[in-house]
């Protein structure tokens, strides 16, 4: 069983941010809190922008042109006036998607053949704005980052393991996890992912773990406890208490009888639960000395027989 803390944080994967594609200014602000909850295609701000009005006055140039252009015309020449004309025009509407008019806004105009004075910042998913830098009156440029809006039904739970554990975490291991905040509930989750680096300071490797969070009651920079059970098989191991380790070997105590006991070079391989497993020296069967093996080991130096 490891046992180590992890951290709330948010789902990289449902993360959406809204930037500005051109100039502007802000004359009405809809998401005007951060936390504020929000559906997919729901109104965030309200943008004057001359240059989108420019835009939005030569798509209206190009449809009265596309309209007359095949008026007095006939047979070939009539037809494929039509269909220069629509490619146009089909051009002149993508630049209008490319602005983030949306193809509503865009039917209102060709319709009412006017401009629209102000274009509607949508949401782009479901989620909470964890992130708001738009101020009403507030004047954008292309590359500001308005809102940064997160789907919070679901969380990551970034747990840090030490790099002696690390042999022992694949993907797909169960992990129990509990939070101060929350006594008595408990949520479980596999490892999805062992990341490829290690921190400098603490010598950890980052896992992460997916877990649903209906209600919101898990919020990001929550603390954690997370148990993660390794399967590892079954393995010959000594308790750690049974080792000496003299900085260049790691020896045990053979109890052979009588009294007598025979110092013993193993290799140790993993560490778990108060055992180190066995690579070799060992037998299953064999007793060894888990108590006073200091003693043990200054008499037999004595002895001459280490």
């Amino acid at each position: 069983m490891i046992r180590t803390v992890g951290r709330v944080d948010y789902d990289e994967r449902k993360l959406a941010t809204v930037n500005m594609k051109y100039e502007g200014w802000i004359e009405k602000l809809y998401a005007d809190y951060t936390g504020m909850q929000v559906k997919k295609g729901q109104p965030l701000a309200e943008i004057y922008s001359p240059e989108l009005l420019a835009t939005q006055q030569e798509f209206l140039n190009t449809l009265r042109w596309a309209k007359s252009s095949g008026e007095g015309k006939e047979g070939e020449m009539a037809g494929m006036l039509n269909r220069d004309a629509e490619a146009i025009l089909d051009a002149a509407r993508q630049r209008l998607r490319l602005w983030d008019i949306t193809d509503e806004q865009i039917k209102i105009i060709e319709e009412t053949g006017k401009t629209v004075r102000t274009v509607m910042l949508v949401s782009p998913a479901d989620g909470t704005v964890v992130q708001k830098n738009a101020v009403q009156g507030m004047r954008v440029m292309p590359g500001d980052k308005l809102f940064d809006i997160a789907d919070l039904s679901s969380v990551w739970i970034i747990s840090d393991i030490y790099e002696n554990e690390l042999p022992l975490i694949n993907a797909g291991e169960t992990a129990r996890i509990t939070l101060s905040s929350l006594p008595g509930r408990e949520f479980s989750a596999k490892i999805e992912f062992v990341y490829p680096t290690l921190t400098d300071q603490a010598r950890t490797v980052k896992v992460r773990l997916t877990v649903a969070n209906p209600g919101g009651r898990l919020k990001p920079q929550m603390f954690t406890n997370v148990e993660i059970k390794a399967g590892i098989g079954r393995r010959l191991a000594i308790p750690d208490d049974a080792v000496l380790d003299t900085g260049t070997r790691s020896i045990v105590y053979v109890d052979k009888g009588d009294g007598n006991f025979e110092p013993r070079e193993v290799k140790l391989g993993l560490r778990a639960d108060g055992y180190r497993e066995v690579l070799s020296g060992l037998k299953s069967g064999e007793k060894v000395a888990r108590a006073a093996t200091f003693l043990i080991d200054s008499e037999a130096q004595l002895k001459g027989v280490r």
